[in-house]
């Protein structure tokens, strides 16, 4: 039970932490930090920074909103893309936000996957799904879909990350992380 509760809570617990920080610019591996008055001369030359893992033909990069096809799994609909996170190992996971009730979702995705996939917690309700196998040393997470209701115990939701926006909160969190390529 904790190996399965690590595996789910850990990318929400970094979402959860980076969402509630002041939004900052991320440095890129291999960048020098930016400096705020002064130009500053880089720290290395292009040709020796950080190259990423290429994606599967078609896999969303970080800054683009994924599609179902992209993702390679069923997004639940009007669900609002949040943000994505660099997971490590050539692999990202992606926050999709939506108010609808947690068992709506979580029945939407045992029909569309066609298993009753696992609740890993009652309360907070997390309900993940398993997408694809675990390789432990070429991924850093497996592919699946977690469902997390953030209206437990009388909480107002999930806070939207783009400040100004609405829905101001979410009432469940849709986690997805793909397959990566072969």
């Amino acid at each position: 039970m904790g190996r399965v509760y690590n595996r789910c809570m850990l990318p929400l617990a970094l979402a959860l932490a980076i969402v509630a920080q002041t939004p900052q610019p991320f440095p890129k591996p291999g960048t020098a930090k930016p400096a705020p008055a002064a130009p500053a001369t880089p720290a290395s030359p292009p040709a020796s920074q950080t190259v990423l893992p290429p994606q599967q033909p078609g896999a969303p990069g970080p800054t683009d909103v994924p599609t179902e096809a992209s993702l390679g799994v069923p997004i639940y609909p009007g669900a609002e893309f949040l943000t994505s996170f660099d997971a490590t190992r050539g692999q990202r996971y992606y926050l999709f936000g939506s108010n609808s009730a947690f068992a709506e979702i979580v029945n939407y995705y045992k029909t569309v996957l066609k298993q009753k996939g696992e609740l890993v917690y009652e309360e907070p309700a997390i309900h993940e799904f398993d997408i694809g196998k675990f390789k432990e040393e070429t991924m850093a997470f497996p592919p699946g879909v977690t469902v997390k209701d953030y209206t437990w115990g009388g909480s107002a939701g999930y806070l939207n990350p783009k400040r100004g926006k609405q829905p101001a909160r979410f009432k469940t969190i849709i986690q997805i992380v793909p397959v990566p390529p072969l």
